[in-house]
């Protein structure tokens, strides 16, 4: 499940589907490690030539490598001294690698609950510019997502299906800013479905709060659409904060 969520994250951001480079997947295996916490702030990793071992891989693929991860703020080199596991208030966490490497290991309840204030300040207003901007095909595409959801036999068929419906309602709200900031949705999307939608029995509620969403949109009714999601952001936190207090949060979906 944790590696399926990291893949959904890049399918929902549709990045390239070519075959990562030597560069790409040494960068991201070095960095999974580091934002899983087995490469711990401050700590130094392995030199040149282990990586090369470990890997299989030349030089000069760690050298680039390492470079990728220094842009992203997770490694600094020091001649001298090696090079060293930044401190995570360095990281650059609106990075989408970064953000996907998230999705393949347990959950910060920290970073988790500041990624669902993130939601909350901007779902229910992209909700309320889909209701006023959203193209007739722009609201077909919630609406179908919504269908799927309603018909997902699956733990895994629900995920994708309510990952589409959040996209597409924050691609109808038409705004460039916004768009750029979907890596940040999608993150928090995909670690709290998967905490609060672990039975698809109880997903039939969760469904009905989205469905709300979307009759609010289809109306063009901007004030219902953002206070649809509010309600919908509310229910979730509720239950992503019993999941993370260990009692397992309200038997909704």
């Amino acid at each position: 499940m944790l590696i399926m969520s990291e893949l959904l994250f890049y399918d929902l951001k549709e990045s390239a589907a070519l075959v990562p480079s030597l560069v790409t997947q040494v960068c991201r295996e070095i960095g999974r490690r580091i934002v899983a916490g087995h490469l711990r702030e401050g700590e130094l990793i392995d030199d040149e030539s282990r990586l090369c071992d470990r890997y299989s891989v030349s030089k000069s693929v760690v050298r680039e490598a390492v470079k990728l991860l220094v842009a992203k703020g997770l490694l600094e080199v020091r001649r001298g001294s090696g090079t060293r596991v930044k401190r995570r208030a360095s990281w650059n966490l609106l990075d989408d690698d970064v953000l996907a490497w998230h999705q393949g290991v347990e959950p910060r309840p920290d970073f988790l609950r500041q990624l669902m204030d993130v939601r909350q300040v901007i779902e229910p207003n992209a909700a309320a510019w889909a209701a006023e901007t959203g193209t007739a095909e722009q609201i077909s595409a919630i609406r179908n997502a919504q269908e799927k959801m309603d018909c997902a036999s699956t733990v895994q068929d629900y995920v994708v299906a309510d990952a589409l419906f959040h996209r597409a309602i924050l691609r109808a709200a038409n705004n460039e800013v916004l768009m750029a900031m979907e890596g940040v949705i999608f993150s928090a999307l995909l670690t709290s479905i998967r905490l609060t939608n672990a039975d698809p029995r109880d997903n039939k509620s969760s469904a009905s709060l989205h469905g709300k969403v979307l009759k609010a949109i289809e109306a063009r009714d901007g004030v219902a659409a953002a206070s649809a999601m509010n309600k919908h952001l509310a229910d979730t936190r509720a239950r992503l904060a019993g999941v993370l207090s260990g009692g397992g949060g309200p038997k909704r979906g």
